[in-house]
């Protein structure tokens, strides 16, 4: 009679904790699909924070300084890597108005023979000049400075879409960390509730004198570790969503989109890039335009400016008036602006020599991005589709040979962990895919068009 209470005992039990969930601590908010749960904090909701547009809001086509908030109509203030690049650019944007400008005239004035001896004493025979020098650039100076600045302005506002480019890809890494990491809270919290029925189903059995007190001992070592990964797994889910909230600088409210987590997209081989009008490559082609901006203004600096200057002279001792022209250029004897031409033209090499760099780091990062999409799609597929299914049927097999006594307890714990692998093997891969198409969207975002005509 014991023994039939105790087979009753264990399948019931078992097949309990089977189909049972565990609930998540308080700062883990629950999964449901219920239609008046809490709606669950999505990815477009976590960059809408962040001031980004989602996925499906297309991406103004030119940039510009004016302003440091999130997207059009958006009162979220900008976060600082976005702040700063906006700065950047309004900076950038002054340097070229300030490029634009003429050099100032000089008001100068003198007075000569006073103070002196003789007829020289007083100013009796004083003589005061007052005028106006106005410089006069020479070479293409100015429109050359205009160039580099127009250059650096560009780069600016290619940088300022980097650096969103580049918070995209933080905000959706911490997010893909904080799902992940929830996920496998639920998988091993669930994997220690089995540790516990099993535990106290063995004290039972031990009870009734069907198995050796061996099981027991060796079923509360497994729910004592199982017990430890669990709260551990809580913790790093509670940080990884504290620091998305901390990045975002709000309260981070509701389940996470395990929808989306667990949804694979893309079929078949992957699509052909162009990398020309990526950030990366547009980014290292402003440097190369900036690098030959800077060599014409080196190449302008080599030619001397005049400075022209009209005078009024007032003699006193006759008190008559006579004007005075000036005409003044500096003698290059020491400093030709050689150079600086090549230090400028060094510059200006190393550019191109990045640019060619670029694009071959860019096409060995993408190729590196899509095959690790496809590997870890691959392994999501097969670890949450037939290996799952088979994993949790050989549990349940298990379960109930166990239960029957059929098999004994370590065939039971080699299911149960075959099947706790998978569930996480799962969720790895499913991390992997999401974090690796992230890095493939930031690898091939484009840049967007950088318009002239406002500046």
């Amino acid at each position: 009679m014991q023994r039939t209470i105790a087979t009753f005992m264990v399948a019931a039990s078992l097949a309990s904790v089977a189909g049972a969930q565990t609930s998540p601590p308080p700062a883990i908010p629950a999964a449901t699909t219920s239609s008046q749960a809490t709606p669950a904090f999505s990815l477009d909701a976590a960059l809408g924070a962040a001031g980004m547009p989602s996925a499906g809001t297309p991406v103004s086509g030119t940039t510009n300084g004016g302003s440091a908030t999130g997207p059009a109509g958006s009162t979220q203030p900008a976060l600082p890597s976005i702040g700063a690049a906006t700065a950047n650019v309004a900076a950038a944007t002054a340097a070229r108005r300030v490029a634009g400008l003429r050099p100032n005239p000089e008001f100068q004035t003198q007075v000569e023979n006073i103070g002196g001896s003789g007829a020289y004493r007083g100013v009796r025979s004083s003589e005061t000049t007052v005028g106006v020098a106005l410089p006069l650039e020479l070479g293409g100076k100015r429109p050359a400075r205009v160039a580099l600045a127009t250059a650096r302005l560009t780069r600016a506002q290619i940088q300022a879409e980097v650096a969103r480019a580049d918070l995209r890809l933080r905000v959706t890494q911490l997010y893909i960390e904080a799902a992940a990491t929830e996920r496998r809270f639920e998988v091993l919290a669930e994997q220690a509730g089995i540790a516990n029925n099993a535990f106290r189903v063995s004290s039972e059995r031990v009870k009734a004198g069907d198995v050796s007190p061996i099981e027991q001992q060796r079923a509360d070592v497994l729910r004592i570790n199982a017990q430890v990964a669990a709260d551990s797994a809580t913790r790093q889910a509670q940080a990884a969503r504290a620091n998305l909230g901390t990045l975002l600088n709000t309260a981070v409210m509701g389940p996470l989109d395990r929808a989306w987590f667990e949804r694979i997209d893309g079929y078949g081989p992957q699509r052909s890039v162009d990398i020309e009008g990526t950030l990366a490559l547009v980014a290292a082609q402003a440097d190369v335009r900036t690098a030959d901006a800077q060599v014409r203004v080196a190449r302008s600096l080599r030619v001397p400016d005049l400075t022209v200057s009209a005078f009024a002279r007032r003699l006193a001792a006759t008190n008559d008036t006579a004007a005075v022209v000036g005409l003044s250029i500096p003698l290059p004897f020491f400093n030709n602006g050689s150079a600086f031409v090549a230090q400028s033209q060094a510059e200006q090499t190393q550019a191109q020599a990045l640019r060619s760099l670029a694009i071959v780091d860019t096409r060995q990062q993408i190729a590196s991005a899509q095959t690790e999409v496809a590997n870890a799609a691959a392994t999501a597929r097969a670890a949450g589709g037939p290996g799952l299914a088979a994993a949790q049927e050989a549990a349940r097999i298990a379960r109930i040979g166990w239960s029957q006594g059929k098999f004994d307890q370590i065939a039971l714990l080699d299911a149960e962990r075959t099947l706790s692998q998978t569930r996480q093997t799962y969720v790895d891969a499913l991390a992997a895919y999401h974090d690796a198409q992230a890095r493939l969207d930031r690898l091939t975002t484009p840049a967007p068009t950088i318009s002239g005509d406002e500046r």
